[in-house]
């Protein structure tokens, strides 16, 4: 922790790093590499190049034989509204994380069980207000609370592999890590900038982002097929959550995810649904006068249901998880006290097609929000549904740095306002 703590302060005077989690599931392998491991004469094997930092003088792989690794990377944005959308202008913002992984099989001979911290912080001014849109055209810049730039430990998660087909998990996770997806998947840091494409909305209502909870995982040729877990119903990424634990109810998550081989080709289904016992506000209340100590109409209870779908149309014959393919996601829920009432997105996306560009990566994606039927009278002459649609193409400049060009066009959730254009940059530096 201290370590962690040191590259923490190091790196957020120039404005921080990002935890290399974006592409991975719980409990991901943290085996070392041969190409990384000192040889008979001590020498570290020369293979530096995945990250900034290298191997540490082979410090790097010499903890992960014992059962410790650490990552990081910094990811920047620099993006704006051309014309529509609130206002025309651009921003600077970005986002540091931090991951440290603990394997007990390796420190203290238990085998299967491990320890996964992760914490991350924000910083600068996001575009997101700018554009209208209940939906955020950039995720990460919110994340861990769009009004903090604090750093926030987000993930002390413990787990314990029972045996090859079963595992348990307990502590403070990351629930955006539970929504994967071939090509649409994780925080913003990789792939898609919009919230849209790297989760499903439908979500949010009942599943708090970083939270204390605990959940089983049933595993098939490795890959997690079905997922329950147990949260609080507060979202406490900057606490530790354990004076408010279950205090306002609680939110249960359940996932099945299935192998699929369409055309001969991988790919996935997923299926799953939320529900939180949690009181929220009605979205039926009239809100246009207010009247002295009157309380506010409340409701209890939550839920959604979800799909999710990807599809290799490619394959890289050396290499199947390489590729590009189809993705969607689709979602209904309450619309009360929901305010998205329906959501839909697909498009085609994966590893770059163009020849010697293995690394790169690109993405054209549409969605589209239903907003309840429900919202009171004050706020449905407001807000309408919304679309949008984003491209980005994301250019290996080495193997630890990425730039991505992105353009996204937004009909917002605003009545009155214009179709929003948001052209933007990301950089990305793994640490």
């Amino acid at each position: 922790m201290l370590l962690i703590a040191m590259i923490a302060s190091n790196w957020s005077n120039a404005a921080s790093a990002q935890l290399v989690t974006g592409d991975t599931e719980i409990g991901r392998d943290t085996s070392v590499s041969p190409s990384s491991l000192p040889d008979r004469n001590g020498q570290c094997w020369l293979n530096e190049t995945d990250t900034l930092t290298g191997n540490w003088q082979c410090a790097k792989p010499s903890l992960e034989e014992r059962g410790i690794s650490f990552g990081g990377s910094v990811t920047q944005f620099h993006q704006g509204v051309s014309s529509g959308g609130v206002e025309q202008r651009f921003r600077y913002s970005g986002h540091g994380e931090y991951e440290a992984t603990f394997d007990f099989g390796k420190l203290a001979d238990i085998e299967g069980f491990s320890l996964e911290l992760g914490s991350e912080h924000r910083f600068g001014m996001t575009v997101n207000p700018d554009t209208g849109s209940a939906i955020p055209v950039a995720l990460l810049p919110n994340l861990p609370d769009p009004d903090i730039n604090d750093l926030a430990l987000t993930k002390v998660l413990f787990i314990q592999e029972l045996s090859e087909d079963l595992e348990v998990f307990f502590g403070k996770m990351d629930s955006l890590e539970f929504d994967t997806n071939g090509f649409a998947y994780g925080n913003g840091r990789d792939r898609f900038f919009s919230t849209a494409f790297n989760y499903n909305p439908i979500a949010t209502k009942t599943i708090p982002f970083s939270t204390l909870g605990a959940g089983i995982s049933l595993l098939r040729d490795g890959e997690r097929f079905f997922t329950f877990t147990v949260l609080n119903s507060e979202e406490t990424p900057t606490i530790s959550g354990s004076d408010v634990l279950f205090a306002n109810g609680a939110s249960m998550l359940a996932k099945l995810r299935l192998p699929t081989q369409f055309f001969g080709r991988n790919g996935h289904l997923a299926f799953g649904g939320t529900w939180s016992s949690r009181t929220y506000e009605s979205l039926e209340q009239e809100t246009r006068v207010q009247f002295p100590e009157m309380p506010v109409e409340e409701k209890d209870g939550s839920w959604s249901i979800f799909w999710s779908g990807d599809q290799f149309l490619w394959e890289d014959p050396c290499d199947s998880s390489r590729g590009w393919g189809l993705f969607g996601r689709a979602g209904i829920s309450d619309g009360n006290p929901n305010p998205i009432s329906w959501f839909l997105s697909f498009g085609i996306g994966g590893n770059s097609p163009i020849a010697d560009r293995d690394d790169d990566t690109f993405g054209i994606g549409w969605y589209y929000t239903g907003i309840s039927n429900e919202l009171g009278p004050a706020f449905s002459r407001q807000f309408h549904d919304g679309q949008g649609v984003e491209l980005y193409y994301s250019i290996a400049v080495t193997e630890w740095s990425h730039v991505t060009p992105d353009l996204q066009f937004v009909e917002p959730n605003f009545i009155g306002l214009n179709t929003a254009i948001i052209p933007g940059l990301r950089a990305r530096i793994d640490f």
